[in-house]
């Protein structure tokens, strides 16, 4: 089987059964792997009523097709499960070595049932695949545990870990590897840690088959020769996704104390150039990449030791620096590696605790629920307080480890209005007031607001931020192709930076593969994917879709006080009119539930008969479906 390691795994964590199949060519060649495997995993095997930290939900680990090979930049491993913080399917990707190692160690899928009667850990040695105790590492941080096993298994080994956090359940806990690699939306970290599963460690020495080597080969070397010196390439390899920070602040959408401004009048004090300039050790690329976009950098402060991390990133430094209203870099790397060694997503843990600091700046907490302490903007000593009473779930700190949704329904007092999230999870490093198509990304994706499921800042700048109307099947074109990078496990900035096509990257499965598929099949993939998991949603939570789709008070009726964007707010009927067009173009009816018509051209009329059973298939459209349901759309927008 080309381009695959053959095997796939399922492993009863209760009873310590461990089961190898060959994998199914037939369901590779349809789900691809990684995000599509997942999708239709949780859909077949999980109960719709099964408790997300509990025994029946299952927790997936899938490399996808381009996983291992090395054009372009096949890093990419996906970890899938039902999420703790949105209730529905839940898949979240991470770079680094992992995903290679275990394709070479001869899997394509990993399925972990029920839960593990103590703390495990996962090892597997290429053909050896043992649960051996955690004991000795449980309580360990993230970062910290990754060395300890490298220094207890051996330095070839590849290692993904949780941290306390995830042990404890908070529903935004990451999955971490290579030092600061992380799977972090989604709480599939939390997830992992109900099963008991503290770290799976994988060694790999096997080959991974091509059909073709000579035309992949040919390929990648035509690729590094084009993108080594596409004029993007050496500000991403200086200083990363960082530089990104003044072209938001510029732009108005850089989030600023819990999404209330969104310009930092301080951004560069904690920008990429100073980034660089004070934190920078060395820099840093996943399995494969010429880019080396990852930034290893050291953390000064006085009284503290300082700390080493990889990061911090573009979101980090938007919802830790931004949001909680940092003005030193040194403070920003910090709490970013407090948050990774700890095992929480600095997204959303960053945006939780910009929340928290303005719920004390209204005075609905107060220092009495602190201990004694304050949590105030800027911070650093009031957020690593706060952040250790999460991760222990100690005292107010349990509140917010449900994240910013479960926080504002436990506090009351109208506070989720100035809770930016959506179905639970956290928006990500752009406010959306003058951005409408971005919340409407948000606001419509299947996992809950995250950039990387459809980034249209600069579709907004481009069709008019004032203009509410078309912009809808660019969202839509846009779901299809941003996740599609994550069935194939590659990493997306060669396609929105260096101009990688999205035809070079289908020309790489079929050298790879041997398959002839096409662009367009691939598309259908993705659209496949995105409708079984707007089903599955809906089957776990009830409906309409369209109560779902729901954009918060902040972002639809809360002007932007300064800055580029002052005055700026998306309304709530314009919000309801671009939902309109959205649905439209999906071939779903007016309340947001997929129709038959939609789940039949797809191959997944099951789907449908599932949806019928509860009364949510959607009406059959008058005019019938979209001819085109966004996916040949082709927009340049990252």
């Amino acid at each position: 089987m080309d381009g695959f390691g053959g095997t796939t795994l399922r492993i009863n964590l209760a009873t310590g059964e461990i089961k190898r199949t060959p994998t199914d060519p037939a369901f590779a060649r349809e789900w691809m792997g990684a995000r599509g495997f997942v999708s239709k995993l949780l859909y077949d095997e999980v109960p719709r009523d099964a408790d997300p930290l509990g025994p029946d939900n299952i927790f997936i680990v899938a490399p996808g097709v381009m996983t291992g090979s090395f054009s372009p930049v096949g890093s990419k491993i996906g970890f899938g499960c039902i999420s703790p913080a949105t209730n529905g399917h839940a898949d979240s990707s991470m770079g680094g070595h992992l995903g290679p190692e275990l394709k070479y160690a001869g899997y394509d899928l990993i399925v972990l049932e029920k839960i593990a009667p103590e703390a495990q850990y996962l090892y597997i040695d290429n053909d050896t695949v043992e649960l051996r105790s955690a004991d000795k590492y449980w309580g360990m941080g993230s970062i910290d545990l990754e060395k300890r096993m490298k220094d207890d298994l051996g330095e070839d080994f590849q290692i993904a870990t949780i941290g306390p956090a995830g042990e404890n359940g908070i529903v935004f806990s990451c999955i971490t590897h290579d030092f600061g690699r992380q799977a972090g939306r989604c709480g599939v970290g939390a997830v992992m840690g109900s099963k008991r599963i503290k770290a799976i460690a994988v060694r790999g020495t096997k080959s991974l088959p091509a059909h073709d080597l000579d035309a992949m080969t040919k390929l990648t070397c035509d690729i590094i020769e084009r993108t080594k010196t596409h004029p993007n390439m050496a500000p991403w390899q200086k200083y990363g996704t960082a530089f990104f920070v003044g072209w938001s602040n510029e732009r108005g959408c850089f989030p600023t104390k819990n999404f209330q401004k969104t310009y930092h009048e301080d951004w560069k004090k904690i920008d990429g150039e100073r980034l660089v300039e004070e934190c920078l050790v060395t820099h840093k690329a996943c399995f494969g990449c010429w880019m080396n976009c990852g930034k290893y950098s050291r953390a000064r402060i006085p009284g503290k030791p300082d700390t080493y991390v990889e990061g911090p990133e573009y979101e980090t430094i938007a919802l830790v620096g931004g949001s909680c209203a940092f003005t030193n870099i040194h403070h920003v790397a910090y709490a970013n590696y407090l948050l990774d060694n700890l095992g929480m997503d600095t997204m959303s843990g960053g945006s939780t605790i910009a929340f928290a600091m303005e719920c004390y700046q209204r005075g609905i907490i107060t220092k009495d629920d602190l201990e004694g302490n304050e949590l105030r903007w800027g911070n650093i000593d009031d957020f690593e307080h706060f952040l250790r009473m999460i991760a222990a779930r100690r005292g107010i700190g349990d509140v917010f480890a449900r994240g910013t949704k479960g926080a504002a329904e436990s506090l009351g007092q109208d506070t989720i209005a100035f809770a930016s999230q959506a179905k639970g999870m956290e928006f990500s490093g752009y406010d959306t007031r003058w951005y409408p198509a971005q919340l409407l990304s948000y606001c419509t994706s299947d996992i809950g607001a995250h950039h990387n499921r459809s980034w249209t800042i600069t579709t907004d700048i481009e069709l008019g931020r004032e203009n509410y109307k078309g912009k809808a099947p660019v969202v839509v074109y846009l779901q299809h192709i941003r996740p599609l990078f994550d069935t194939w496990s590659c990493c997306r900035l060669f396609w929105g930076e260096l101009d990688v096509t999205p035809e070079e990257h289908v020309e790489t499965i079929r050298h790879l593969t041997g398959w002839d598929v096409t662009l367009d099949e691939c598309f259908l993939v993705s659209e496949k994917i995105w409708n079984l998991n707007r089903a599955h949603y809906l089957e776990r939570n009830g409906g309409p879709g369209r109560k779902h789709d729901v954009a918060p008070a902040r972002h639809l009726s809360e002007p932007v006080p300064d800055g580029p964007a002052e005055g700026h707010t998306v309304g709530a009927e314009n919000f309801e009119a671009m939902l309109d067009e959205y649905y439209a173009a999906r071939g779903w009816d007016r309340d947001g539930n997929p129709t038959r018509e939609v789940l039949d051209v797809l191959g997944i009329g099951f789907a449908a008969d599932d949806l019928e059973k509860i009364g949510l298939l959607g009406k059959p459209l008058p005019g019938g479906i979209p001819k085109v349901r966004g996916q040949k759309l082709k927009p340049k927008a990252m």
